[in-house]
């Protein structure tokens, strides 16, 4: 028998079908079982007919019941679970596969990051993340309003695998008119940050076992990512002059370098090294994956020619709003060749189709309506003070005399070196307990035996960096 509880909240169809679907299952309707008419069952129960009919409508649709024209509603054939077997644990499903490149991957970027579940600290020196405030906040708020009126219902459809095209015409003319780069609209496709970028051109453009050089020192996320990929990994030594070009593998591929701030140490490439390198890329046919993650930071002088410029048709150029707005903006672009973009955009579209589309529409107003260039005319004036704090506080805390430092020119980090045999992690953890959260140089190394620590300053305001650049000292010296 079926009632009806006026008190309950649950809809009465929704009573009436659970009920319905309770009695089947568990045998009390037997199958064949014919049901009352609708008409006859509203009036037992005092509910309109339309109610139970809906609920009918609904076992027939989830094959609970079958009908005829003739033969009414009637249980459908259906075995019951024995008591017995639903009190038995559901057995577990299917066990993922052991991935040890992946799991070793990303434990070693989430050391690079500061570790999983980074405690509280005072003073965190992070070179991971930029400066970001109120007024960017606002700004942004804005064109995603203004994005999001401006929306026409054909921008919902699937978009273009290279990206917004009015995005692409904003970065388009930004590298054109800061940074000299004349290109395309087809040599421009839209990522959704470095890592994927590099996935992307591990897919397209390299083979499974494909030698590919990176700098060792340098950005973890490279190799990870070519590792994970099967390629092999070349580490190549990096000096104050930047990636030593003379020790690059015989058998490479591609080689990603870091060239106006070397990622780890900071270093700039010198020009004879950026030619040798760029001979050996044409004469070799090699790939150039260039890295201008913070190019746009110069504290002495305007930003470095790119390697993309001297050399386009073997180098791929890697630009990001993560690092230059926020992380939470994740959008990047790769310029490059038409051809090796055009490959790129077809892996894309198979295999991630394209970025959010409110992302990139936002991130257009921002640039069209001038934003971006306010904000980075201000975060400049910020790092610029900030960087000249904390080389002042490395001079005037005695650590200059005891490391070296390096990298002081451009870019949100400098490194202070120690030497080979000192043990950076031990001090890395002690500082960790004063609450000061520093960065060795380890976590960037594959063969590399340099000590030191990558200490970056665009989220500390100058008043802390001073405080924990002389705490630091104290730990040191």
């Amino acid at each position: 028998m079926m009632f009806v509880n006026r008190n309950d909240k649950a809809p009465i169809w929704q009573q009436l079908l659970n009920q319905a679907i309770h009695n089947i299952t568990q045998g009390i309707w037997a199958p064949g079982e014919l049901l009352l008419p609708s008409r006859e069952l509203a009036e037992q129960l005092g509910v309109s007919r339309s109610t139970v009919q809906l609920v009918y409508e609904e076992l027939l649709s989830r094959g609970y019941t079958v009908t005829s024209r003739r033969g009414g509603t009637r249980v459908n054939h259906w075995n019951p679970v024995p008591e017995a077997a639903q009190e038995e644990p559901m057995p577990e499903g299917p066990v993922p596969p052991s991935i040890p490149l992946l799991n070793s991957a990303v434990d070693q970027l989430q050391d690079w990051f500061g570790g999983q579940q980074p405690q509280e600290v005072e003073i965190d020196f992070t070179p991971h993340e930029p400066y970001v405030d109120r007024t960017f906040q606002n700004h942004w708020r804005q064109s995603l309003l203004h994005a999001s009126a401006a929306m026409d219902v054909s921008d919902w459809s699937y978009g273009n695998p290279y990206g917004l095209l009015p995005l692409r015409e904003q970065i388009q003319r930004y590298l054109l008119l800061e940074r000299g780069i004349r290109i395309e609209l087809n040599q421009i496709l839209l990522t959704s940050g470095a890592q994927h970028s590099l996935d992307l051109i591990a897919q397209s453009l390299l083979t499974e076992g494909d030698t590919v050089s990176v700098e060792d020192p340098g950005f973890p996320a490279a190799w990870m990512s070519m590792n994970y990929r099967r390629m092999h990994v070349a580490p190549v030594p990096v000096d104050g002059h930047g990636l030593v070009v003379d020790q690059i593998h015989p058998n490479s591929r591609l080689v990603f370098v870091t060239p106006s701030h070397q990622c780890a140490i900071g270093s700039v490439m010198s020009e004879p090294r950026r030619q040798q390198l760029l001979h050996q890329a044409v004469q070799e046919q090699l790939w150039i994956i260039e890295d201008g993650y913070d190019s746009e930071f110069r504290y002495r002088g305007d930003p470095l020619p790119t390697l993309y410029s001297q050399a386009p048709n073997n180098t791929l150029y890697l630009m990001s709003f993560s690092k230059m707005i926020a992380p939470a903006i994740r959008i990047s672009a790769i310029v490059g060749p038409a051809r090796a973009i055009a490959q790129l955009a077809r892996v894309q579209e198979l295999t991630y189709r394209h970025l959010p589309v409110m992302d990139q529409l936002t991130l257009t107003h921002f640039i069209q309506k001038g934003h971006f260039m306010r904000h980075m005319r201000r975060v400049r004036n910020v790092y610029r003070r900030r960087h000249e704090a904390i080389t002042k506080a490395i001079t005037a805390s005695g650590l200059g005399e005891r490391f070296t430092l390096s990298g002081a020119e451009t870019g949100l980090h400098v490194f202070l070196e120690a030497e080979s045999d000192y043990d950076e992690e031990a001090v890395t953890r002690l500082a960790l307990e004063q609450g000061i959260r520093v960065y060795p140089l380890a976590h960037y190394c594959l063969e590399s035996r340099r000590k030191g620590w990558v200490l970056g300053f665009a989220k500390v305001d100058e008043t802390l960096i001073e405080q924990g650049i002389h705490r630091l000292a104290g730990l040191l010296l």
